[in-house]
């Protein structure tokens, strides 16, 4: 198996002979003869439960009616264990959903077909630097990268996605992303929903043209905004009804989006039961009128249909709320603002594809899905009172604690930055070196001092840390962002095991990251996916 070193080395080597211009407009390379080239080799000494092939090619598929749409599709095949694992979405432009058991080792061996380099990240797993997606790994068309770790996250649901440098956001959207589910003792010991009663729901924004063919515009203005489609897709399909009988369901709600930021709840007020996040179950369900989904978060909600008539439908909708505040913000995503109408709305005009229809802007109220009550059926209703145990994390446990790690988040003059730098490629600043099997407390601090002003953009930004989980310790806001940030403040559920954190504009959250077992390299970065692009991204080197 290469060495990160060697591995960075071929990587530079790569950026340097086609140049970022030439990544983000898909250059073709040139496929191996015969069978794909394999750029590290499984390791002799590991003995997976479970075996893998996945193969990400271009395909088609029926989105919209007519024709069909061309996308990036991801298919598998189980070379081991139970067929069970894995179920390809067929029809869809979905990535495969995984389902694994926690203990479980995992080959997975990826092949790329594309006309790009990609890789492939395991969003929210912890698993050794190198099979966690580092845009250095990226593989050529014609070559093949070998995955190797075991599952040490506890039940939940998680993600995995595309994760190149520099295009990323662009992989995603064309459909390099699936579901990963893990599943453990204490979880099975439960009896929540199974089966068909417990449903995935990803939730995406796509655009589309009069051929049904997808429109991704990653001009400048959109890039420090973030993509917002004018259609919502629920597992890839669009106007999407699930039919359900009448007894407890577990929803997994997923944001698959790239920026799009949602407010979710049912259209007749019923409050929304919450039993998971992004690690996995809560100790205990939380009721919330709304739930905040921000990109690349995971909700899992309990509910029960049991006592609704043969007919009945509820709407799962985003609600409005506000993001802006005294400074640019203002002008850029406020629904009904300059974004949705005019010269720069509806993607028509100087701004042309920067946005979509004003109902959908960032915001806004509309409908994500709907369900309807199609038939009678008996099942076990009762939600436990209390769910998985959780180990509180505790701040005077910390390595530096008194002395948090604080990463600034800002947008200005065309750029998207942390503590004022951008992402590079084997860039490790003195503050980025964390010792292993430490706790770090940490600060994202997102103006909190309510300071900028002038072309300084206050946006809300997805936090995600890659490796291990993290629990969130406090959050702190800025008197001058009070108003609106009373309208998301009830929705953000901030308990349990985390990965990725929705930082509020004039916010300040603080959170304690463990960097445990391994060491290497772990990227932390906005999952907006356009500011990640742009370079909202950087690098932690655990050593």
């Amino acid at each position: 198996m290469k060495t990160t070193t060697d591995l960075q080395r071929r990587k530079l080597l790569k950026y340097t002979a086609i140049g970022i211009a030439g990544a983000v407009t898909y250059p073709s390379w040139t496929q191996a003869a015969g069978e794909f080239v394999r750029v590290n080799k499984p390791s002799t000494d590991f003995l997976p439960d479970v075996e893998i092939e996945l193969a990400m090619n271009t395909a088609e598929v029926a989105i919209l009616k007519g024709e069909k749409t061309r996308v990036w599709k991801i298919t598998g095949k189980v070379i081991k264990g139970d067929s069970g694992v894995l179920d390809n979405n067929e029809g869809t432009y979905l990535a495969p959903t995984l389902r694994f058991k926690k203990g479980q080792k995992v080959r997975l061996i990826l092949s790329n077909s594309l006309p790009a380099q990609s890789i492939l990240h395991w969003h929210g797993l912890h698993v050794p630097a190198n099979m966690d997606g580092n845009p250095m790994y990226a593989i050529n068309r014609g070559e093949a990268f070998v995955y190797e770790f075991e599952i040490l996250n506890r039940a939940g649901t998680y993600f995995y996605h595309a994760h190149t440098h520099g295009v990323t956001a662009r992989q995603v959207y064309s459909g390099l992303a699936g579901l990963l589910i893990v599943s453990d003792d204490q979880e099975q010991a439960l009896h929540l929903p199974s089966g068909d009663h417990d449903v995935p729901l990803v939730i995406q924004d796509r655009s589309f043209d009069g051929q049904n063919q997808l429109v991704y515009s990653a001009n400048m203005m959109q890039r420090m905004q973030g993509f917002l489609g004018d259609q919502i897709l629920v597992n890839g399909r669009p106007d999407f009804v699930l039919p359900v009988a009448t007894r407890a369901y577990r929803l997994r709600l997923v944001n698959g989006s790239n920026s799009r930021i949602y407010k979710l709840a049912w259209n007749d007020g019923t409050p929304m039961t919450v039993i998971g996040v992004d690690g996995g179950l809560l100790e205990k369900p939380e009721q919330h009128a709304y739930v905040m989904m921000a990109p690349g978060q995971r909700r899992e909600l309990w509910v029960d249909f049991s006592k609704l008539e043969i007919g009945t439908e509820l709407t799962l909708r985003s609600l409005q709320f506000d993001i802006d505040t005294h400074s640019g913000m203002g002008m850029m995503g406020r629904r009904g603002g300059m974004m949705g109408h005019g010269m720069m709305g509806h993607g028509h005009g100087m701004m042309g594809g920067m946005m979509s229809a004003s109902s959908l802007t960032l915001g806004s109220d509309y409908p994500i899905l709907k369900i309807r009550v199609s038939q009678k059926e008996q099942g076990d209703n009762t939600l436990p009172k209390t769910l998985t145990p959780i180990t509180e994390l505790h701040t005077k446990n910390a390595a530096n604690t008194g002395n948090p790690k604080t990463i600034a988040l800002s947008m200005a003059h065309m750029s998207a930055l942390l503590n004022g730098r951008s992402y590079k490629m084997d860039d490790i600043q003195p503050d980025e070196i964390i010792p292993v099997n430490s706790l770090q407390l940490i600060e994202f601090d997102n103006g909190f001092d309510g300071g900028r002003h002038g072309m300084m953009m206050d946006m809300p930004h997805p936090m995600h840390l890659h490796g291990e989980q993290f629990q969130i310790v406090k959050r702190e806001v800025s008197s001058h962002v009070t108003d609106n940030y009373a309208s998301v403040s009830s929705g953000l559920i901030d308990s349990g095991w985390q990965d990725t954190v929705l930082v509020m504009p004039g916010e300040k959250v603080t959170i304690l990251k463990p960097f445990n077992d391994f060491k290497g390299l772990f990227m932390y970065h906005c999952h907006n996916l356009e500011h990640e692009d742009m370079g909202m991204m950087r690098d932690f080197l655990i050593k």
